[in-house]
């Protein structure tokens, strides 16, 4: 079993590594990271690069996708190499799935319309840009396309989709095995239940480093 994790230019750390933690661990997966051009990828604090050991165009197909989110969707989601990428190999995945803003990719290469699906809480309207109906769901199934909010909800997503192809046990096994237990110490994880403060903050930092120019790089 394939599973390819998409980079790019200011992708979020996380979004890739959660699932990869996990997915990694199905019994016979291989995974696969891959860019446009291989070698390391910038992550969006541009303190972390995560090597791309395969370029998308020598990849004509798999069984999983994994598109993680970060302020470099932006530049993605209008068209270009890895949209494309996602809208060929999409016909013939077992599962096409996105972490965060991962799903603004999906809906730029057509995947989304008129379909339920979840993003980071702060990019809903540009999800619903695309045609899809956004909620606020932490993971979202619509047949074999599969959408997870904000970042951390990578890790809920990837469980789950490891229940469906290797059955509960072994996703119960691999949760145990990383120690996935949240005990969080704030109840400020979503919009609703943090302060009018805090999210007024946490918008506007979102918003400026999506308008951050992409730096030179690989992706």
């Amino acid at each position: 079993m394939r599973i390819v994790i998409p980079l790019f230019d200011r992708f979020t750390a996380l979004d890739a590594i959660g699932p990869y933690e996990v997915l990694s661990r199905l019994p016979g997966a291989e995974v696969v990271f891959a860019a446009t051009e291989e070698g390391p990828v910038r992550a969006d604090t541009r303190r972390l690069a995560v090597v791309a050991d395969r370029r998308l165009d020598a990849i004509g197909s798999c069984d999983v996708v994994v598109v993680p989110g970060g302020p470099g969707t932006r530049a993605l989601m209008g068209g270009g190499a890895l949209t494309e990428w996602v809208a060929g190999v999409h016909g013939a995945t077992t599962w096409t799935t996105s972490v965060c803003t991962g799903s603004l990719v999906l809906g730029g290469a057509g995947l989304l319309s008129g379909l339920e699906a979840t993003t980071h809480w702060a990019a809903a309207e540009l999800l619903e840009s695309f045609g899809a109906r956004y909620t606020a769901r932490r993971v979202v199934f619509e047949g074999r396309i599969v959408t997870a909010a904000g970042v951390s909800a990578g890790i809920d997503m990837a469980l789950t989709l490891a229940a469906r192809i290797a059955g509960g046990d072994v996703a119960q096994a691999i949760q145990l095995a990383i120690e996935y237990d949240p005990q969080p110490p704030f109840d400020s994880g979503s919009p609703i239940k943090a302060g009018p403060q805090t999210v007024a903050a946490v918008r506007g930092a979102l918003a400026a480093a999506a308008a951050a120019p992409a730096a030179a790089g690989v992706g």
